[in-house]
Formats: C-alpha cells, sequence, structure tokens
C-alpha cells in the first residue's frame, strides 16, 4: 500500500485550510498559505489533528479484525457471530411475567418451580385473560426461570436472596485502614456452641468482638449466656484499650515479652503491658456497627463520646459492608468452635443427636478457652489480607503487622479510671425524690442524696432529671452524678437478696408477684421472692425454667466483672412489709410534684418501657423458657414466715460481715490496671 510523503513542497489540509510545507526543521514545519499567511506548528501535533490531511495521498489504513478471520471473512457463517438472547425465542410476555414474579417473591419464604410457575400463570391471566398467553412446558419453563434469575440473586435461599440484595451496587470500593485503630469493627453473632450454666443447665452463647481492619487484631472477646447488651458492647471498648492479662496456667510463649511486638520499647512507654498476654492494645478512632438496638443505644454512643470515638453505622440488612468481620466470625467457627464439646452447627440440620449431653464447658471456662485461642491461634497465623510494607509478597500475622505500624504511627497509653468505667454502662434520666430513685420495680436510695431530693438537676434538656447509669447485670446499685462526682446508690433490698441476679431475672419474678399492698410491700413481696428462687435453683428445686432463668442469671452476673466479690453496703436496712422508709427524723408520705415527676405511691400506672433494654431481655428470657416446652411451672414464692425468718437469719450473717455479693466494681476494675 502506497504512503503519503511529508516533504517540503508537500500539499496539507490542516485546521480548515490548506498548506505548503516550506520548511521542515527537525521536529518543527513551517507552513504558508497561497494568501502569504504562515505558521510553526510541532509535527506530533500536526500529525494527530483530526483535520490533517496529505493531498494527492491514500486514506490512512486500519488494523483489519484479524479476530474475526477464521479464513477469509466472506466465507463465514453468519450465524456464528448473531447475538443470541438468553431467553431464545420465549414469548416477552412470559418473561416479563417471571421476572416480575421473582422480584415479588425476592422477600418471601423459599418455594419450589411448581409454584412458581402457577403464580406466572395467575399473572398471565389477570393481565391478559385465560388462555391469551400460554405457558411453556415445565421443563422449558424451568430453563427459563434459570436463564432469567441466574445471576441476577432471584433464585436460591431466602438468605441467600437477602444477601444478594444487600450487597452495595458496583464497582466496589475496598475497606482500607492503614494504621491502628483507624477502623474498628464491632458485631455479635451467635457461637455455635452449648455451654454448662449453674445447676446442669445447658444454654446458648452470644460472641461480641472488636476486629481492627489494619491488622485483623481481635482487640476483643466477650462471651454471654443471653442477648448482647449495651454494657457488652460498651466492655468492648474497654477491653481493647487495656492489656490483656496473663492468667495462670497459660504457656509463656504467650506472653507479649515472647511474641514479635516491640515489647521492649512499649512497656518504657505503658507499664501496664508488664506480664501481659500478646494481644494488641489498640485505641479505636472509628467504631464500624450495625443497626443493632445495642449498637445504636443512646447509652454505647455516649460511652463512645466520651472515649473521643467516632461511630459509623452501615446501612441496614448490609453484611458486606463489614464483611472483615464477618469473615472473622467464619474463621471463629472453623477453628474454635468445632473443636470443642457440645458444638451445634451453624443450624438445627448440622446439630448432632446429643450435643446437650456432650456439653462440658462453663461460661468463663469457655471465655478463657476464647481468649487463649485468640493470642495463640489467631493473632499469630498469617493472614492473606496482610502484607507487610516492606514485603509486599509476604503474607504476616496480626501481631507483626502491629509490630509493623506501631513503630510508624506510635502507641498512647491510654488508662481508664474508676469514673470511666461507670461512664460506660447504661443510662437513665430519673428525679431525685423524697423515697430516692425508682425505676424497673427497684427503689435506690442513700444518704448521699440529701441534699438533693427534690431537686431539678443543672443539667438542661432533661426536664430537671438527673443522671443516672445502671448495669442490667447487677441491678444491686446505681450510680448518680451528682456535682461533686459519681455517687454509688445501693437498692433499698439489696441484703434479702444474696445471691446473684440480673434485671432480666428480677423482671422474670415481678411478673409473677401479685401486688396485694402498697408500693413498698410490693417492692418487698418481689425481693422475697427474687430470693426464694433463686435459693431453690441453687439446690436443684423448682421448676425447669425456673432453673433455667437462674443459671443464665449467675452465669452472666459472674462474668460481668471477675474482680473478688466485696461485701455491699449496708446502709439503707432492707424493708420488710409493714415498714416505712424516709429522711432521718422525718416521714414518707405520697407528694404531689408540680413538674409532674413521678411522686405517686402506685404501681399501677407504672409499666415498663416496651422498648427498654431490661424489658426486652426479660422477654427473650421468657420466650427462649416457652420455646422449650417447660410444663413443671411450680409457685414462686413461699409461705411468708419462712422466707421471713431465712432472710433475718441472712442479714444477721451480713451484720458479721460473713455474707454479701458484690458483682460489678469500678474502683476495683480500674485498680486491675
Amino acid at each position: 500500500m502506497t504512503q503519503a510523503v511529508v516533504e517540503v513542497g508537500a500539499r496539507l489540509r490542516y485546521d480548515g485550510r490548506v498548506w505548503t510545507l516550506a520548511v521542515l526543521e527537525g521536529a518543527r514545519a513551517t507552513l504558508v498559505t497561497d494568501e502569504g499567511a504562515s505558521a510553526v506548528v510541532l509535527l506530533p501535533y500536526l500529525f494527530a489533528d483530526p483535520s490533517f490531511e496529505v493531498e494527492g495521498g491514500p486514506a490512512p489504513g486500519k488494523v483489519p479484525p484479524f479476530g474475526l478471520l477464521e479464513g477469509l471473512w466472506g466465507l463465514v457463517d453468519g450465524r456464528a457471530v448473531r447475538e443470541r438472547s438468553a431467553v431464545g425465542r420465549a414469548d416477552e410476555r412470559v418473561v416479563a411475567a417471571v421476572r416480575k414474579v421473582l422480584e415479588g417473591q425476592r422477600e418471601r419464604s423459599t418455594g419450589t418451580l411448581v409454584r412458581l410457575r402457577r403464580r406466572v400463570g395467575w399473572l398471565l391471566e389477570e393481565e391478559y385473560g385465560a388462555g391469551v398467553v400460554a405457558l411453556p412446558p415445565a421443563s422449558t419453563f424451568n430453563r427459563l426461570v434459570h436463564a432469567v434469575a441466574d445471576g441476577q440473586g432471584l433464585l436460591g435461599t431466602a438468605a441467600q436472596r437477602r444477601w444478594h440484595v444487600s450487597r452495595p451496587a458496583p464497582p466496589f470500593t475496598p475497606t482500607v485502614a492503614l494504621r491502628p485503630g483507624e477502623l474498628v469493627m464491632l458485631d455479635s453473632t451467635p457461637l455455635d456452641v452449648l455451654v454448662v450454666l449453674d445447676d446442669g443447665v445447658t444454654g446458648r452463647l452470644e460472641l461480641s468482638i472488636a476486629l481492627d481492619v489494619a491488622t485483623r487484631s481481635i482487640c476483643a472477646a466477650v462471651l454471654r449466656p443471653v442477648g448482647t447488651t449495651s454494657v457488652d458492647a460498651a466492655m468492648l471498648l474497654a477491653q481493647m484499650v487495656v492489656p490483656a492479662a496473663m492468667r495462670p496456667g497459660w504457656d509463656a510463649a504467650l506472653s507479649m515479652q515472647r511474641s514479635v511486638i516491640p515489647y521492649e520499647r512499649l512497656v518504657a512507654l505503658d507499664a501496664r503491658l508488664v506480664q501481659a498476654a500478646a494481644r494488641p492494645v489498640i485505641m479505636p478512632e472509628t467504631v464500624v456497627v450495625d443497626q443493632g438496638r445495642v449498637y445504636v443505644s443512646a447509652s454505647f454512643v455516649s460511652a463512645c463520646e466520651g472515649l473521643g470515638v467516632s461511630v459509623q453505622p452501615v446501612p441496614p440488612a448490609n453484611g458486606p459492608a463489614k464483611g472483615n468481620v464477618e469473615r472473622t466470625f467464619r474463621a471463629i467457627a472453623d477453628g474454635f468452635s468445632q473443636y470443642l464439646p457440645g458444638h451445634t452447627g451453624s443450624d438445627v440440620s448440622q446439630r448432632g443427636a446429643a450435643a446437650e449431653q456432650d456439653a462440658c464447658w462453663s461460661l468463663a471456662q469457655l471465655q478463657e478457652l476464647l481468649d487463649e485461642w485468640v493470642i495463640c491461634g489467631w493473632q499469630e497465623r498469617a493472614h492473606e489480607a496482610l502484607r507487610h510494607p516492606m514485603m509486599p509478597r509476604v503474607a504476616v500475622s496480626p501481631n507483626e503487622m502491629w509490630a509493623a505500624l506501631v513503630a510508624v504511627t506510635g502507641h498512647v497509653p491510654v488508662p481508664l479510671s474508676a469514673d470511666d468505667y461507670v461512664e460506660l454502662l447504661p443510662v437513665r434520666w430519673q428525679a431525685v425524690n423524697d423515697y430516692g430513685i425508682r425505676f424497673g420495680y427497684r427503689t435506690y436510695d442513700h444518704p448521699g442524696l440529701n441534699p438533693y431530693r427534690r431537686r431539678r438537676s443543672p443539667r438542661a434538656g432533661k426536664n430537671g432529671r438527673w443522671e443516672v447509669h445502671h448495669n442490667p447485670y447487677d441491678p444491686n446499685r446505681v450510680w448518680v452524678r451528682l456535682p461533686e462526682g459519681w455517687l454509688e446508690v445501693p437498692w433499698v433490698h439489696a441484703a434479702a437478696v444474696r445471691r446473684p441476679f440480673t434485671a432480666f431475672t428480677f423482671d422474670h419474678v415481678r411478673r409473677t408477684v401479685e401486688r396485694r399492698h402498697g408500693r413498698e410491700d410490693h417492692e418487698a413481696a418481689i425481693a422475697q421472692a427474687l430470693d426464694a428462687l433463686l435459693r431453690r435453683a441453687s439446690q436443684g428445686l423448682g421448676s425447669s425454667r425456673e432453673r433455667t432463668v437462674a443459671a443464665r442469671a449467675q452465669a452472666a452476673a459472674q462474668m460481668t466483672d471477675p474482680s473478688p466479690a466485696t461485701a455491699p453496703q449496708q446502709w439503707p436496712a432492707p424493708l420488710v412489709p409493714g415498714a416505712s422508709f424516709g429522711l432521718p427524723g422525718s416521714f414518707t408520705v405520697p407528694l404531689q410534684d408540680a413538674d409532674g415527676w413521678d411522686t405517686d405511691d402506685s404501681l399501677d400506672d407504672i409499666e415498663d418501657n416496651q422498648d427498654d433494654e431490661d424489658y426486652l431481655l426479660a422477654a427473650l428470657t421468657d420466650g427462649q423458657d416457652a420455646a422449650a416446652g417447660h410444663a413443671d411451672e411450680a409457685e414462686v414464692s413461699e409461705p411468708m414466715a419462712e422466707t421471713a425468718r431465712d432472710q433475718a437469719a441472712e442479714r444477721t450473717l451480713d451484720a458479721t460481715g460473713a455474707g454479701g455479693m458484690r458483682i460489678y466494681d469500678p474502683y476495683q476494675e480500674a485498680q486491675a490496671w
């Protein structure tokens, strides 16, 4: 093929005009027109101009489509390159009906193709009339359904369809974090292991973890026998910023001193790391949570704000948005749960016939096993998604990644004081009345409240109410924020119940006790019934339902605070039927408050908030017990005379300092570090 030659004297078309190439010097060309105008143009710029053309030369050639030639193109059968429809020659009305029905059942329970075919037929009859549009045979219809639905997430199980809907629209942006704590994902899931609670009762567990995205470190892991509460979510934050202590019986290889973590340099900055286990200490900057009630509650958000942590909720029902923590849960199931006795599998179809009989570990033992596995089985395992900045071809472990990044970002110790642990607890806004503070059918009082009774709180926007923090796993006390600091206020009946209990245990008993007296007498009767239930359950007596509720309460309360038990405060004395309680030298009478605070002495119009965390936990416990099919219900309350004698004897033990149970002590928690 003859090509045009650009040389001096050639006639060119450029920029809508005809030029003559007068001078060619290096990469520059001097062009002149017949009218005498001139221009100097760089040759690359001239050749790249769309209007450039050499007069008298042939048209520029194009690369032939060699990829389409199998011999000569004219000999190729045109059917080989003809575009074909995925649904073939099916009636477009049938195809549209199939798509519509598939979209309509995306959120419904999984059905068969027979049901789908019938619904498509009904839809065609509604739109076009009976017999107008014929359905293809069953085999042809099934192939048509797969041609329409495959790859669109319209077939499969209900869970698979929901997962496909929850995926964000492509192109996908990977989650990237460049420093420890920049992005931490919090989530909870049922653990596929049965735990042995008190009195041999078996139950399910729920696992909550905090995963650092930059290092893939499991910074905290909490097991609970019931649904996760905002207390557990807040405790995840507390565990992240304090070192994990070496426990008795652990091998020395699990210590931070023996790991790849730069122990000597970190100990010089943070003395708490002495005798610490090889788990990173990371202060989160942003936590990613789902739309669960626990993680978007006001108490959890307030706890994060107090620590300077941003909360980033993901869109509802969007699992891929926190895919890192979801994959970690699968790794825990594969590397930890399936090796334990009492393993149940992820669903009922995978459960063994004797899973309940195989269970042998208590909640505390499983928590210790999980903590040990996290340190030696997860933190030391190479992760394909982790690459050392200086060795991108080598996969590293979470500990190695943290050691590499902490050398760049540094480490700042974040010690938590006792006040910080109180700040992490759920918050309520309550009035301080003459009788003290009352919520959840429990009354809390202390002489330190005397200067503030019936006074409005200085906090704006709370209708004069005072900030009260409480622990659903230990309802024996609350903490009130006063101008001079926190005041621990005990439950007035704390000495009447000598065994650990939780808020949902109290609510379970409260719903079984009929009110026959005034508020104070009714509250005392609830305390007596609660103590009787816990005593019967501890002796293996009572109904299966009662033993299950008590066992779950015992396990949950014991896991709230591992610090040694101390005797509770002995003020005020527990109320008994017929007794009255008030300020020193005065008596308590019903008062009408001008601001509308609850000072009525009646319980008839006081009900728990249906959305409250304690109420939901109680409902969850009752629902699980009812589903188990327990029919041996027993009377909750015992004869009054026998109960009163037992309580009198136990109060005598308390007076000598031999009794008492304290579950959560923020001061001991803070002093531990």
